[in-house]
């Protein structure tokens, strides 16, 4: 999928460029508090989807980083964060683009590894709560309608990856979520089983964050 595939690019760019700003590993980890927040670059994936449809978001929210050892801690965090997908369709009847909005609370639990005073590596999960979810549309028809949560699925998980740099007290970092969990519900119509939209969450994700105490 070119969404992984940006990801691993985006990655390696931005640890060759990190590692130009690293210092030595020379005192302990502590127990960190904060506020974050970025930008989100979301799809909606399938087996077999080729996702080009990003649709661009953002994330807010707080968190804590609790440390286990001088190289390890766990980072819980609490966040708003919007995701979805959009379609742009041009043909014989009408042009424009449709955005297939999803928000949730989501809360990340993640392993973060020091790997030097300023670079971290951190990976886990994520659980989230869908909010409120609507379909707007641009072009030659305009609309938006929100959508009743009870018809999509209100709970998505997944996993989650990335790197930071710490400039002490403001951090950046870039993060990627793979969800688990299809958006839509299952239902039975008629004697037929199916999902829609048989889809799951996938999520690329700039963020800065600052340390509050």
């Amino acid at each position: 999928m070119k969404m992984q595939s940006n990801f691993l690019c985006a990655l390696t760019l931005f640890m060759t460029a990190s590692f130009g700003v690293l210092q030595a590993q020379d005192e302990k980890v502590t127990t960190e508090f904060g506020v974050k927040g970025g930008f989100n670059m979301s799809n909606l994936y399938q087996s077999e989807a080729d996702d080009n449809n990003v649709l661009y978001g953002f994330n807010a929210g707080v968190y804590a980083t609790l440390p286990v050892s001088d190289f390890i801690a766990i980072q819980p965090e609490i966040l708003f964060t919007t995701k979805g997908s959009e379609l742009e369709y041009n043909n014989a009847f009408a042009s424009g683009n449709a955005k297939f909005k999803l928000n949730y609370i989501e809360v990340p639990l993640l392993v973060r590894v020091n790997i030097t005073k300023n670079f971290n590596v951190h990976a886990g999960g994520y659980a989230s709560y869908l909010v409120n979810s609507k379909v707007t549309g641009d072009g030659d028809f305009n609309f938006e309608e929100e959508i009743d949560t009870e018809d999509l699925n209100k709970f998505d998980a997944g996993l989650s990856a990335g790197v930071g740099v710490d400039f002490n007290p403001v951090s950046i970092g870039l993060r990627y979520n793979y969800g688990l969990t299809t958006v839509g519900k299952e239902r039975t119509v008629a004697g037929t089983t199916y999902t829609f939209p048989d889809a799951k969450n996938s999520n690329l994700t700039l963020y800065v964050s600052y340390k509050l105490n």
